[in-house]
């Protein structure tokens, strides 16, 4: 049996990173580019000119592309990263039928603004992807390390052991590790929620706050993670592991974490729009944020982390005044 072929939908950082990790282990690699320029520039210098330049490609590796269709008809597994803010324009490119039958694994931390759902229910109920044939990767791992060669670790979730198994294999390699899970549902919110936290104990940094506010702020978040998976999917699961607890350290610790730095500079008093213009990247928590508190309010669990970190980007509360009232709730 001939091995499957994956592609890469996305640039990004998190698009070239595993760009890198699966050319590692297999060859023609596909990998959808917007621009011609960044492809051109790939085949030249061996790295993406725009996000995670320490990363080295190795062009002969790959089959790039600026046709999402093409990319999309000759492969079999597919792995998705494109920030969900713009997923859907990205996927309206192509038929309705497009991804039926293929293996979907999204590298996407978010939620898709225009539906109000997670990338995995995107795709199970707009794309008609089979649960089966549905995969989610999440951390604890930062993009920037992987490109720098740090020793590093993935979560590979799916419902078919063998499909996790292979995405693990072909993501495995001297200085990344896999860690299998079947908990689609739990691992993809919780990718979610760091984010958001993150943005959060990112604008601790910018009003000032110490070190000792942060660990009592990432524990209670844990514990706002744990309550708020299990209220959209009551399975058994350990939140300590470290595709929940590890993910949401690593993002709300690491000066790598584009959540963190979108935090930060809104605590230094940048407006929303200012911030996001000044990174020139998508902050996944700004967009995850409005859409976690609209799905809670039907839910409603428990989580003022989550709420004082949407008033301060949507309604403008001073983040002065809307952290010491969130400190007061940590306690």
């Amino acid at each position: 049996m001939s091995t499957p072929r994956m592609a890469v939908i996305g640039a990004g950082s998190w698009g070239t990173a595993l760009v890198k990790l699966l050319s590692g282990t297999q060859e023609g690699v596909g990998w959808w580019v917007r621009r011609q320029e960044t492809i051109d520039h790939v085949r030249k210098y061996g790295h993406n000119p725009d996000y995670t330049t320490g990363a080295a490609l190795d062009a002969r590796r790959l089959a790039m592309s600026t046709d999402l269709r093409e990319v999309v008809a000759a492969a079999d597994v597919l792995v998705i990263a494109v920030p969900s803010a713009f997923l859907k324009a990205t996927l309206d490119q192509l038929p309705p039928d497009a991804l039926h039958g293929k293996t979907c694994f999204s590298a996407v931390k978010g939620i898709v603004p225009e539906t109000n759902q997670i990338v995995g229910d995107h795709l199970l109920h707009q794309w008609g992807v089979a649960k089966a044939d549905l995969g989610i990767i999440c951390g604890p791992c930062h993009a920037e390390e992987v490109a720098l060669e740090r020793l590093s670790y993935l979560t590979i979730a799916s419902q078919d052991p063998a499909k996790a198994a292979l995405m693990g294999e072909a993501l495995s390699g001297p200085f990344l590790k896999t860690t299998l899970s079947d908990d689609i549902y739990g691992t993809e919110y919780a990718a979610i929620l760091k984010n958001v936290i993150a943005v959060c104990a990112g604008i601790s940094v910018g009003l000032g706050y110490g070190d000792n506010y942060r660990a009592v702020l990432v524990s209670r978040a844990i514990q706002e993670i744990a309550r708020f998976v299990a209220a959209v999917h009551p399975i058994t699961r350990d939140i300590n592991e470290p595709a929940y607890l590890g993910d949401l350290l690593v993002t709300a610790y690491s000066t790598f974490s584009r959540n963190r730095e979108f935090g930060v500079m809104v605590g230094k008093g940048y407006s929303v729009r200012a911030a996001q213009l000044e990174m020139n990247m998508v902050a996944e928590g700004y967009y995850a944020v409005k859409c976690v508190q609209a799905i809670n309010a039907k839910l409603g669990v428990d989580m003022p982390i989550t709420s004082a970190t949407y008033r301060m980007l949507y309604e403008r509360m001073a983040p002065a005044i809307e952290m010491r009232l969130l400190s007061e709730k940590l306690a």
